[in-house]
């Protein structure tokens, strides 16, 4: 039986218990919100073996797990005699597992009526979702953004099939001509150029990548996957593992922190891996400048909008370096370092974005760096590079 079709073993069933009662609105203090991460990659990758092991593993938390969520735009509904109907079931290590096909968002919000008997969610996607759909939802939804926030989201790659599956995808596995973005409006333009495949999709917005069924492929061979990773994702972290077995699952799988901060480790992966073009169809670009003034952060809030919305790099100055054409972000994350010593973050998944407050850098001579991750970047970072000074020259520090 392929792992994909093997759930985690469920062991005594029973009606899990409602969180306890607060005694006073007043003298309790609001929860704390949940942390959920994406786990996705292509079918036969290794999702739900590693979700197997997790449940299995001792890790002090309690982890509640939703499998292979159908679609989590469209919410489906599992329905039985009529009514709705959302099993939870017991598993090892006190963690609880969702029985049903159910949807992403109708489990979600069925799981919360039980907060406080967990701690963590995972989300297990299909082999063929695009997690540029799911992720922002986390963000964009105000009933969820404010029960649960995004941890970051995980790809497992196989080894063995991932070369064909970005070289040769069959026609399930391309990505349609046209797309709908976050914000609900349709590019109008079709994406031109090498084939993309839902395995670049699904690399290209990965936070950490788990790098699958190595013993299935020679030192070379693996090398040679690994090295086209990093062509399509720079700035994901890579795991090298076989059967789904991590050598450990915080800061692998649980307790990423991808979207509230980014440390020193990040940033030098920024500088030292700059732009990658060894892939056609995606690539990774690094912009790297000077500390800015407090006045410049709106510029370069302003430069996101142009990039991430419109697709395109705003008209700063006559005659300035020409714009790279028919380009789609699907991951942005940056640091900003600014003149006063503060310090913000940026982070982005197609046009959902925001900037937000950091820590202040431990070194006081950090540099601002933008990495941004998507299609058609160009096979020069310079045009880039040169539009972000020329935006940021609008104000004079």
């Amino acid at each position: 039986m392929d792992d994909e079709d093997a759930p985690p073993q469920l062991v005594d069933v029973s009606q899990l218990p409602d969180p306890a009662p607060s005694t006073s609105e007043d003298d309790t203090p609001a929860q704390a919100r949940v942390p959920i991460t994406l786990v996705t990659g292509y079918l036969g990758a290794g999702k739900t073996t590693l979700l197997n092991y997790i449940l299995t593993e001792k890790h002090g938390k309690k982890i509640a797990v939703i499998m292979n969520a159908t679609d989590i735009e469209k919410p489906l509904t599992v329905n039985q005699d009529g009514q709705e109907v959302t099993e939870w079931m017991e598993v090892g290590n006190g963690c609880i597992c969702c029985s049903v096909k159910d949807s992403g968002v109708m489990a979600i919000e069925s799981l919360m009526a039980r907060r406080g008997t967990f701690d963590y969610i995972l989300l297990e996607t299909t082999g063929l979702a695009d997690p540029g759909n799911i992720a922002p939802i986390f963000w964009v939804d105000d009933n969820l953004g404010s029960s649960i926030y995004l941890d970051g989201i995980v790809t497992l790659v196989d080894a063995k099939n991932i070369l064909h599956l970005l070289d040769a995808p069959t026609a399930e596995e391309t990505v349609s001509n046209h797309s709908n973005n976050d914000s609900g409006h349709e590019h109008k333009h079709e994406h031109k150029g090498p084939v993309l495949s839902m395995a670049h999709m699904q690399i290209s917005h990965a936070d950490v990548i788990i790098l699958n069924k190595a013993d299935l492929v020679s030192p070379a061979e693996l090398q040679h996957v690994r090295d086209r990773i990093v062509a399509i994702n720079s700035a994901a972290r890579i795991h090298v593992t076989d059967h789904s077995k991590t050598p450990q699952i915080e800061g692998v799988v649980l307790d990423l922190h991808a979207y509230d901060h980014l440390d020193a480790e990040t940033v030098d992966l920024f500088a030292q891996r700059g732009h990658s073009h060894l892939d056609p169809a995606i690539s990774t670009i690094a912009l790297t400048v000077p500390q800015i003034s407090p006045a410049q952060v709106s510029l370069v809030d302003e430069w996101l909008r142009s990039v991430l919305w419109d697709s395109k790099l705003p008209a700063i100055v006559p005659g300035g370096a020409p714009s790279p054409k028919d380009f789609e972000i699907h991951r942005l994350k940056g640091i900003l370092a600014i003149e006063d010593g503060t310090t913000r973050i940026i982070q982005a998944v197609r046009d959902v974005f925001e900037i937000r407050d950091a820590e202040p850098a431990e070194d006081s001579n950090t540099q601002c760096k933008i990495v941004l991750i998507g299609r058609g970047l160009g096979a020069d970072a310079l045009p880039w590079q040169r539009n972000f000074e020329d935006c940021l020259k609008r104000v004079q520090k």
